[in-house]
C-alpha cells in the first residue's frame, strides 16, 4: 500500500524530530557548559530530584497554560460551559481541548522519565535534563500551532515532544544496564 502524502509528512516531520533530538542532547552531552545550567559534581540523589522538578516547572506552565486556555473558552462559551460530559466541544474548543488532553498525557510521560533519569545522571551529565525541558516545550507549542492544520502539519511537534521523552527513558536504560 503507498502511503498518502499526509503519511509521508508524518515519516518526514517524524524522522526530523528524531534527528534533531538526537543531535542536540548529543552536543548538549559534549560541549554544553554544566555550569550554566546549574550542574555541578557530589550532587546527592535528592538533589538531582530536586534540579530535575525545578527543570520542569517549565513544562507544568506549559500544561497550566494549555488549561487555561481551555478554562477561558469554556467561560465564554455558552455551547461548551456545561463541560465536556454534556456535549461535544465547539469549534474554538476543539483544537485547545485536543491540545490539552495530549498535552496532559505527554507531561506524565515527560516528568516521569526526566524524574527517573535524574536518579541516575551523575553530577554534570543533570545539564540534559533542561536540554530534555527545551525539547519538549518547543516540541509542544509547534504540535500546538500545528495542530488545527492536520496530522502532517502536527507530526514534527508531536515527535519532537515524544522522541526528547523516549530519549530520556532510553538514556536511562542505557546508564542503569551499565550499572548505574
Amino acid at each position: 500500500m503507498t502511503p498518502s502524502a499526509e503519511q509521508k509528512a508524518i515519516r518526514v516531520g517524524s524522522a526530523l524530530a528524531v534527528g534533531l533530538t538526537a543531535a542536540v542532547v548529543a552536543l548538549a552531552w559534549l560541549w554544553l557548559p554544566p555550569s550554566l545550567l546549574g550542574a555541578s559534581t557530589g550532587m546527592a540523589t535528592a538533589d538531582r530530584l530536586a534540579y530535575a522538578l525545578k527543570a520542569d516547572l517549565l513544562v507544568f506552565l506549559w500544561l497550566g497554560g494549555c488549561l487555561r486556555t481551555v478554562a477561558s473558552i469554556r467561560y465564554r462559551s455558552d455551547a461548551d460551559r456545561a463541560g465536556a460530559a454534556y456535549g461535544p466541544p465547539s469549534a474554538r474548543l476543539a483544537v485547545p481541548a485536543a491540545v490539552l488532553q495530549n498535552s496532559l498525557e505527554q507531561t506524565v510521560l515527560a516528568v516521569g522519565a526526566h524524574l527517573i533519569l535524574a536518579t541516575v545522571l551523575q553530577g554534570e551529565e543533570m545539564i540534559l535534563l533542561p536540554v530534555l525541558v527545551a525539547l519538549y516545550l518547543v516540541g509542544r507549542v509547534l504540535f500546538a500551532i500545528g495542530y488545527a492544520r492536520g496530522a502532517g502539519a502536527r507530526a514534527f511537534g508531536m515527535a519532537l515532544t515524544g522522541a526528547s521523552t523516549i530519549g530520556a527513558f532510553g538514556i536511562t536504560l542505557v546508564l542503569l544496564a551499565l550499572g548505574r
